[in-house]
């Protein structure tokens, strides 16, 4: 079972012993490939090094990005995990590792795939959430809430590793995320213009029509579809006269 297109994404990690211990786990599981936005601490601290045991290699190639689009512009899908899954945006799309990860392995079929763990201090923004399809959220006792990082990543690769049945092709091309983002930006910047994204719902609308499109995982054909829906409606946007806008004052 290769999980060479699954991909381990951190986001700016605070210790380096979690750097490590990452690595290490990625090699338990047979995943190889470690990406590392904008990192508070260093691959080549002591800590790092000396929890990394038998994933040394693993360490030493990791890619460090800037940004979190820059480390999953080739994902066709993503996954964000959180120890919050409160309010609305985040309970839209959540669910446990079980739930979530055998989807993860069905979408590398049609390429590079990536699950996104966040800072130690406080985990991602509810704008990096929304960046990805879905989120994990790992069932603890709510008395003590908070995993520690390397562990998060420690029961995701396990539930990753059992998730039934190889990788196959699959037959439905999935756009690049770095695709579907630019096709997003452009349907807000349109349904901005018409009105429809506006005030304190912008956001929660905003967030749930990326959560009705990215649930499809759509092609790059769907993807240049919703580009002309988008430059339509802001053409659109163009033509209203003053006066008919007088009038259906």
């Amino acid at each position: 079972m290769s999980l060479s297109r699954c991909r381990i994404v951190l986001v700016r990690t605070h210790y380096p012993g979690n750097l490590g211990a990452t690595a290490r786990v990625m090699r338990n599981f047979g995943l190889t490939d470690l990406v590392l936005v904008d990192p508070v601490t260093s691959i080549n601290e002591l800590e790092a090094r000396r929890m990394a045991t038998h994933g040394l290699g693993i360490l030493d190639s990791a890619r460090v990005v800037p940004d979190l689009g820059d480390a999953v512009s080739d994902c066709v899908f993503t996954l964000a995990t959180s120890g919050l899954a409160d309010g609305v945006v985040r309970q839209t799309f959540v669910g446990s590792p079980r739930e979530k990860l055998p989807e993860l392995r069905n979408a590398a079929g049609a390429g590079p795939v990536a699950l996104v763990f966040g800072p130690e201090p406080h985990g991602l923004s509810n704008a990096e959430v929304t960046r990805c399809h879905g989120l994990v959220h790992i069932p603890v006792d709510p008395a003590a809430p908070a995993l520690n990082l390397a562990q998060a990543v420690a029961i995701c690769c396990y539930e990753l590793f059992l998730a039934s049945g190889p990788i196959s092709e699959s037959v439905h091309e999935i756009a690049p995320f770095a695709d579907q983002e630019r096709m997003f930006d452009h349907l807000k910047e349109a349904l901005e213009a018409v009105g429809y994204l506006f005030g304190t719902k912008a956001d929660p609308l905003m967030h749930a029509m990326r959560h009705l499109i990215g649930r499809s995982r759509p092609t790059p054909q769907e993807v240049k579809l919703l580009h002309g829906l988008a430059r339509q409606v802001l053409w659109m946007s163009t033509q209203v006269s003053p006066t008919r806008e007088r009038g259906s004052t």
